[in-house]
């Protein structure tokens, strides 16, 4: 039985999606105006394999996640350049599909932008005008918040409290304009120069909170099954997300309500973010780091947990990605001398496994928990592939049971039709290496070991014979 811990109750839930078998599930995107850094890759990552994991159960997952595509820092960040609004959002959605693609995130079954849904989300802030949950001043649209009568339940804060922070950072503009400082803007007046489209309250853009509610609602359901985003959109993203969406529909917004941790950095462990300067991009990283060992550090720590980010970390990372390789290797190694069929008694320890793994994720995607259950079945598959007598069959189904697990958390244990035509080289080495010492001529053998490891390539010699395994 799967269960969520649900931010919206502050406990563990069974998961019983709207409809059986059918997950409606969507992620809050990135602002495009830079590329994306680690802290908004984990969001990406952690609801990536959760998706992975519910397809793995068997659900069909309807994935919507957004591009904030217009906004103020856009719009500042495009006069910065020297491009238009739309060019800027052009560059960093290119940019963004590039680097989650090398992280192996799979593509949101949509990617709406703000500005291609500009009249659905006119008429739906025009919806709230008229119910008397929204109201106009000069050219702005602003939300009644008060109005509301669960405004703060998602944040576990009263309104009171709420307004006391946000008096701090109203301006003296909007002091003039707002009835209230808990009311936020649904719609932004046109300042000269800047973006806009035609409304009946006058040319403007959208407000940031406004779009989600409108596409959520436009392409999956008025009431979807997981909403999803980082810690940080708590407040007041997503809670005002519920006040718009709830008021407009009529009906309940969100059933399951999903945050992810924050990524730190340093030894005070500080939030990684934009605003405090103190990013890294994934389109840096990568050029230095292997995505792979990225997705992997990332995407096997449990959500709701923060992540720290160091040099220290992604080693380990990296460490234990290899040793899962080695294991696979070292299975399909032992396929040259494997006897035909299958042995029952490897396909019950790999259900064994399987039902363990399902357990350790049922809770709250539990991935710590979940990954240890595979580092368990890489023990398992060293031994067996020690073992004086093999089934090709055994391991197969030893390595077909790792590929499944491992690509829940983004990762291919395949070698690429590359590397094989290279490996038939090596092999080719290692045989004339075997002849040389049989022959003792071992001052050509040690060459040619020599030859193989300044190109990352280590020999071991095992009783079953001499195996390799690449350092680069």
């Amino acid at each position: 039985m799967l269960t969520i811990y649900n931010t919206l109750t502050r406990k563990q839930e069974e998961f019983k999606p709207l409809h059986p078998g059918v997950v409606n599930m969507y992620v809050c995107g990135p602002t495009v105006y830079n590329y994306i850094h680690i802290g908004n890759a984990r969001s990406a990552i952690a609801f990536d394999t959760v998706r992975r994991y519910l397809e793995f159960k068997g659900y069909k997952v309807n994935y919507v996640s957004n591009f904030t595509d217009v906004d103020d820092k856009m719009i500042k960040a495009a006069h910065e350049q020297g491009i238009t609004v739309p060019q800027l959002a052009d560059k960093y959605i290119k940019a963004f599909m590039e680097d989650t693609k090398a992280i192996n995130i799979e593509p949101a079954t949509l990617h709406p932008r703000a500005t291609e849904n500009i009249p659905d989300i006119i008429k739906f802030i025009q919806g709230l005008v008229d119910k008397g949950y929204a109201y106009a001043k000069d050219g702005d649209v602003y939300y009644r918040a008060r109005k509301f009568k669960h405004y703060g339940q998602l944040s576990g804060q009263s309104i009171d409290d709420l307004e006391v922070g946000a008096s701090q950072h109203v301006s003296a503009d909007e002091v003039d304009k707002k009835e209230d400082p808990m009311d936020f803007a649904l719609w932004k007046a046109a300042k000269p120069g800047e973006i806009n489209w035609d409304s009946p309250w006058g040319k403007g853009r959208p407000g940031w909170h406004i779009e989600c509610s409108v596409m959520s609602t436009k392409y999956l359901a008025k009431t979807i099954d997981i909403h999803a985003g980082g810690q940080d959109l708590e407040f007041p993203h997503h809670e005002n997300e519920i006040a718009q969406s709830e008021a407009e529909t009529g009906q309940k917004f969100v059933r399951y309500w999903m945050h992810n941790g924050f990524v730190t950095i340093g030894k005070d462990n500080e939030k990684m973010s934009k605003s405090l300067h103190n990013f890294i991009t994934v389109h840096d990283i990568i050029k230095k780091v292997d995505p792979q060992v990225l997705r992997f550090f990332m995407a096997t720590t449990q959500y709701r947990r923060p992540i720290q980010y160091s040099q220290d970390n992604l080693v380990d990372a990296q460490n234990n990605l290899e040793h899962i390789q080695t294991a696979f290797d070292n299975l399909e190694y032992r396929r040259q001398d494997a006897v035909a069929g299958n042995d029952q008694t490897v396909e019950d320890h790999l259900d064994d496994f399987k039902q363990q793994f399902i357990k350790a994720m049922d809770d709250d995607i539990n991935v710590q928990n979940g990954i240890t259950v595979v580092y368990e079945l890489v023990k398992y598959a060293n031994v067996y592939a020690q073992s004086s007598k093999v089934h090709e069959g055994a391991i197969v189904a030893i390595q077909k049971e790792l590929q499944t697990l491992l690509s829940i958390f983004g990762i291919d244990l395949k070698a690429s039709g590359s590397q094989k035509l290279d490996d038939q080289r090596v092999q080719a080495l290692i045989d004339e290496r075997n002849q040389a010492r049989q022959d003792k001529n071992f001052a050509r053998a040690d060459e040619i070991r020599d030859q193989l490891k300044t190109e990352g390539i280590i020999l071991e010699d095992t009783p079953q014979g001499t195996r390799f395994k690449r350092t680069k």
